[in-house]
């Protein structure tokens, strides 16, 4: 394990190291090529044991040292479809108080599976909303009142960017995705492929940093239409500099929009380890409020708008 981090350059914490060395070793689980420690993947069909786990763990690394070595220099990337059920509530907020069609701009996109959130059935604790028939349902629990769910809201055209985006429409950049999701969640599992088969084709997404990507996309505001940048749970991989880059295109743009070209940023991003706020911004006027909260992977929402 050791000689297996010793390669890794960088931010261990910004970098999530530990969720890197999990991921690939639960890449080879997932490609048929560490059967033993797959005995003890619940997601495969094992039962854990200790301490064999561990053994077989370390014996996986040691096994696959050079096939490891290169994959830990992939970052993270979960694209957890259970976010949408929080950031339901401010695409619906801002159509509403907008009466526009959402212009999506998604920072951080990786595969794009949350930029196709009107795509879903949401079954927020009593609430409902979304097309019944839809092949993907989002549940979680749900504290207060819902958001307002009768706004009618429409997609004119949605657009992403990542440094590193990913193509879940094939198998392999899949199983990419899984490997980082924890081994007893086969729940996860389950919701991510059937998010990945509903996708029209490959997302949306552009090959460019987050500065340079909003830089661009709100350079000019297009009338008729809500700009709406948003993100969920990448904002701390974003260096600080490139962080104010983004802040200060929004500012900018924002002290141009009107209420015929609407400018929104939305944010489910976490202040502490335990939980996610759900912030809006909006312009013309600039006023920011936290419409909830939610767990990480949006099993439950309080909803506070």
């Amino acid at each position: 394990m050791a000689e297996l981090v010793s390669h890794h350059r960088g931010n261990p914490f910004l970098d999530a190291v530990c969720q890197r060395v999990i991921g690939a070793v639960q890449g080879l689980v997932l490609a048929g090529k560490a059967p033993v420690l797959a005995c003890h993947h619940p997601f495969a069909g094992g039962t854990p044991r200790w301490p064999e786990a561990g053994e077989a763990f370390v014996a996986a690394v040691a096994a696959h040292m050079t096939e490891l070595v290169p994959r830990m220099g992939r970052q993270v990337q979960t694209n957890e479809v259970r976010r949408c059920c929080g950031l339901l509530g401010g695409f619906l907020e801002v159509a509403r108080e907008t009466g526009l069609p959402l212009r999506l701009l998604e920072m951080g996109s990786s595969a794009g599976l949350v930029m196709f959130w009107d795509r879903y059935r949401y079954e927020l604790g009593p609430h409902r909303w979304g097309d019944p028939t839809a092949s993907v349902v989002l549940r979680c629990d749900w504290q207060g009142p819902p958001p307002d769910l009768s706004a009618p809201v429409s997609v004119a055209s949605r657009r992403g960017c990542d440094l590193h985006p990913i193509d879940a429409t094939d198998p392999e950049e899949l199983r990419f995705i899984q490997s980082f999701y924890w081994a007893d969640q086969a729940d996860r599992m389950e919701l991510l492929a059937a998010a990945a088969r509903a996708l029209p084709g490959p997302a949306p997404i552009q090959k460019v940093g987050a500065g340079d990507f909003v830089a661009r996309e709100v350079a000019e505001l297009p009338e008729g239409v809500a700009s709406v940048l948003f993100h969920s749970t990448m904002w701390w991989y974003v260096p600080r500099e490139e962080q104010r880059r983004v802040a200060s295109a929004m500012e900018a743009a924002g002290a141009r929009a009107t209420a015929a070209r609407p400018l929104a940023w939305l944010r489910s991003e976490p202040p502490s380890m335990d939980h996610v706020e759900i912030r809006l911004r909006t312009w013309p006027g600039g006023r920011d409020r936290l419409l909830g909260r939610a767990q990480h992977h949006g099993r439950w929402v309080e909803w506070l708008a």
